[in-house]
Parts: C-alpha cells; sequence; structure tokens
C-alpha cells in the first residue's frame, strides 16, 4: 500500500489495479461464473447488472415477510458450483447449505394418481411397476441409454466449444449411434409402454425450455444426470448461491455494479473493446462476455455492421423455446401434504404442448409445476405460513396474448384448479401474491420474444448450432448463459461459464 499526507490525517491510498479488464453484462448465474472464473485467471472483472440487485433470472422477492425465488429452484451437478468455490480457496459449504431432496418431483396426473419421482432405484423400479410391471425392463434399459447419453452429451461435450463446425462433424457418427435424431418422448417410448410412464421419464426438456416431442433425446440425460448427483435445495432460496457468488468476486478485488443499463458493445478493429452505458459513459475492457440473452445481445447491443452470422433476419427465423406465466404466494396456512416439488399434469400432454410450441396459442387448460421451498426450509415464510410459486409453460409473444388484461383471469384459473386439488380454500389463505408473465421476460430480462430459455434445444439449434461461446464475429466477444452452448437449466449456464477457460486468452497477453 501507499500512503500520501493530506492536511489533516493519514490516507491509505490503493496502488492502481493494473490486471487486464474484463466486463461482464448481466448477473445471472453464467455472469455470475464466469466473473469468478475470469477473476482466478487474472482478469480485473466489472459485473454489470441494470436490474437493483444481482441474479438475473435467479432474482429475490421479499414481501410481507416472504421469500420468493424468481427462477431456478431445481440444484442439479452441484460439483460446478464447488469448482468455483474451490478457484477462490473456499468450500461450498462454507457460504451455503444444499439439502437434497427427495422426492425430486411428485407427479400429479389429472386423475389425481401419484408418481414419486427420485434417485434411488429400487424405489423407483417399484413405482414404476405399480403402473405397469410390464414396463420395469424397459425402464432398465431406458436408464441404461441415458446413461450412455450422459458420458457423450454431459461429461465429453458440455464444456467443448465448438467453435468449428469440424467439431460437430466429428461427433455426427456418435450422436447418430445414440440416437439423437429421435426425440425424448421417442426415446422413452422405445422402451416404455405405458402412457403416464412416458410422460413420467419425458417431461425433463421442458426444464431447459424444450418440447419432449421435439428436442433431440439427448436431452435425455438429464434423467442419469439426477440419479448422479441427487436434486438439491439451497437452504434460504436459490438467492443465498448468487450471495455466494457476489461474495467470491468481491473477495478476488472484482466488482458488480447494478442499476447500470449497457447502450452498447463498443467494437474497434473487429474486436470488443467495451460498453457505453445507457448514461452515456464509456467503459473500457479487455474483453465482454455478455450474460444477455444471446439473440438481445446481438440484435440490440451490437450494431448491424459487426454482425454477419447473427443478422437480424437469422435471429428472427430461430424457434424460441416457450415462455412461463409464474405467480407467486404465500399463504396464511401450511400445506403440509404438499411435496417440495409437484408436476400437476392437465388433460392433455401432447396437444398441450403442440399449442404452446406449435401453434403459439394460449390454451384454456395447463400443467403447472408447483414449488413449495417452506416443504424443506420453513425460515422463506412468516411462522405457520407457507411460500409457494406455481409455473405454467406458455407460449412466448408470438401467440399474441394480451397479458396486461389476461394475466389476472389466467391466475384465478390456476388458483380455482389448486383450490380444487392440492391446496383446499386457496382462495381465502392467500398473504402475498406477485405474478410473472411473458411481459415480465421480455422488458424486465430482455429476453427476445419473451422467450424463457433462449433459442428452443432443438438438435439443429444445439451445439455448434447454437451462438456460440466464443463471437464468430467479434474478437474478445464471449457469451455465457442459456442462449449458448450448451444450453439452459443451472448445469447448462454454470457449464457455458466453464468453457470460457478453453477460449479466454490468458490475462497475460494483454499486460
Amino acid at each position: 500500500m501507499y500512503y500520501s499526507f493530506c492536511v489533516t490525517h493519514l490516507v491509505q491510498i490503493s496502488p492502481p489495479d493494473t490486471r487486464p479488464h474484463a466486463i461482464v453484462i448481466g448477473s445471472g448465474f453464467g455472469g455470475l461464473a464466469a466473473a469468478v472464473r475470469l477473476g482466478a485467471r487474472g482478469y480485473r472483472v466489472t459485473v454489470l447488472e441494470r436490474l437493483d440487485a444481482p441474479g438475473g433470472r435467479a432474482y429475490v422477492f421479499r414481501q410481507d415477510g416472504f421469500t420468493f425465488d424468481a427462477g431456478p429452484t431445481i440444484v442439479t451437478a452441484p460439483f460446478l458450483l464447488e469448482e468455483l468455490w474451490a478457484l477462490c480457496g473456499k468450500q461450498l459449504a462454507e457460504d451455503v447449505e444444499l439439502r437434497p431432496i427427495t422426492p425430486f418431483y411428485r407427479i400429479r396426473f389429472h386423475d389425481g394418481r401419484s408418481f414419486n419421482y427420485t434417485g434411488d432405484a429400487a424405489a423407483m423400479r417399484a413405482e414404476v411397476a405399480r403402473f405397469s410391471p410390464g414396463d420395469v425392463a424397459g425402464y432398465e434399459k431406458f436408464m441404461a441409454a441415458s446413461q450412455e447419453i450422459f458420458r457423450v452429451g454431459f461429461e465429453q461435450l458440455a464444456d467443448v466449444p465448438f467453435t468449428r463446425w469440424t467439431d460437430m462433424a466429428k461427433l455426427v457418427p456418435q450422436l447418430l449411434k445414440l440416437g439423437s435424431l429421435r426425440s425424448v418422448y421417442g426415446m422413452v417410448a422405445k422402451y416404455i409402454r405405458n402412457e403416464e410412464l412416458r410422460t413420467v421419464l419425458s417431461f425433463h426438456p421442458l426444464l431447459v425450455g424444450g418440447n419432449p416431442f421435439a428436442a433431440s433425446s439427448i436431452y435425455s440425460l438429464i434423467c442419469f444426470l439426477e440419479r448422479r448427483w441427487g436434486v438439491h435445495f439451497a437452504m434460504g432460496g436459490t438467492g443465498r448461491l448468487v450471495q455466494g457468488l457476489v461474495g467470491l468476486i468481491l473477495g478476488q478485488g472484482n466488482s458488480v455494479r447494478c442499476n447500470t443499463e449497457i447502450a452498447e458493445i463498443l467494437v474497434e478493429d473487429g474486436a470488443a473493446c467495451g460498453v457505453r452505458l445507457a448514461d452515456g459513459s464509456c467503459l473500457h475492457a479487455d474483453i465482454v462476455v455478455s450474460n444477455a440473452c444471446a439473440a438481445f445481445t446481438y440484435k440490440n447491443l451490437l450494431p448491424a455492421k459487426h454482425r454477419k452470422t447473427w443478422t437480424d433476419r437469422r435471429i428472427a427465423r430461430g424457434k424460441y423455446s416457450m415462455s412461463l406465466f409464474v405467480w407467486y404466494f404465500g399463504t396464511r396456512r401450511q400445506y403440509p401434504d404438499v411435496a417440495h416439488h409437484t408436476i400437476m399434469l392437465g388433460p392433455r400432454y401432447r396437444a398441450l404442448l403442440a399449442d404452446i410450441f406449435k401453434h403459439h396459442h394460449l390454451a384454456e387448460d395447463f400443467s403447472l409445476y408447483l414449488h413449495r421451498p417452506t416443504a424443506t426450509d420453513p425460515s422463506l415464510a412468516p411462522e405457520h405460513c407457507d411460500a409457494f410459486y406455481v409455473l405454467a409453460p406458455v407460449p412466448h409473444l408470438d401467440s399474441g396474448t394480451d397479458w396486461q388484461t389476461q394475466a389476472e383471469p389466467y391466475r384465478q384459473a390456476i388458483m380455482r384448479s389448486l383450490s380444487e386439488t392440492l391446496l383446499p380454500g386457496l382462495e381465502d389463505e392467500i398473504a402475498s401474491s406477485r405474478m410473472m408473465t411473458p411481459l415480465d421476460f421480455e422488458q424486465r430480462l430482455l429476453s427476445y420474444r419473451g422467450a424463457a430459455f433462449g433459442l428452443e434445444p432443438l438438435l439443429t439449434q444445439s451445439a455448434w448450432f447454437r451462438p456460440h461461446n466464443q463471437s464468430e464475429d467479434i474478437k474478445h466477444l464471449y457469451l455465457v448463459g442459456a442462449g449458448t452452448h450448451p444450453g439452459a437449466g443451472l448445469p447448462g449456464v454454470l457449464s457455458s461459464a466453464r468453457i470460457l477457460d478453453r477460449v479466454v486468452p490468458d490475462a497475460k497477453i494483454f499486460a
């Protein structure tokens, strides 16, 4: 440290920080993980977030004594988080307790029957036998296939940059051998005859924005991934993970700035060199990493003259994931029989998904994901109360739905359905309430078309076909998050940051 004397007291002056500068746009899990990794490699990192608090889709709402995680609630592959803490010489458990959840999900069919989905192989065989004894052997074969796909799709490919088309071409024979041309549902149907079990084993693409009837069977690896590492919940809410990551970044001598909106990524001589803020000021950087929606990044933050690959036309021609309607609510009473994660299936499965993904039609019926975190952590609600959110997959904004007028009627329909099934008397028990619609995804989270997960995870929009982690046209510009490879979901966005270790140059080249 250096010191200088002023008239009345000794002033401590820190030496100038000469580390190469990296700017990270957005503070979702991808951006925060990228910041930690870049900091560990010797970069001075500034994370810029337009909202008033970090987290992005993992923002936290607090109201009326309740804590609501805005987005991700399912933690799988925790080793990806443990890696980030290890890079800072710490242990994840020092800051965050991850508690295993069982069952992973309780899947409730429209007729009231339920399937408890767990990571216990024997318990799963018993559940399968309860629905269809003849499908037990097929289930075992499906899980073996899921494991093989996991070994390739996750262990070998999740952190491969796919910067060249040859990277993809080399894998085609292996992908074809694994049946990647089939859909997830098609892969399940190859082994399972019972329709309810086909639904149970094929819904996972919805967790990453995909239609089980269209998403490549590569995504069936999620079944084995969950068995391999389990499903966890961060005590205190997912926001505790965000707080922990911010703490790591600050501990590296780096910064997170909220209420800071980006107007443009600056490009000079074909390379990203900083950003211009909405207030007109500019920040220089040696590299820029965008954790914003990939389509928004290219369409709104980069002038067309710098883009040859992701042109406005190509962006518009992409097929985008569904959006979400989310109702956060707290109740004056508890519902102890409701599991932490419940999937409530409506009367239709294939037809409803066609309405959402293909026809872009908001149907009158729905399937729901009900999250009750107070089943595991009562501290998220006042005493003797419960915190919930209920999520319905809905079409993105190409549906033309007027959510300003439709949101409340849609919420009431969901409330009536919950009151008639899992949450009796719900109408009279609401203590806190707020909603998020596709408009919020577009206007608050800047997601193109209000799609909650970026490009739909089709085979033709995966790996090399997805926006690259290293920009195809602009040097020193990188992408992380759901919109780039390998895709959405917590393991996906954390892996996208992991890829930066392979494509971002060592900090010393900028010294």
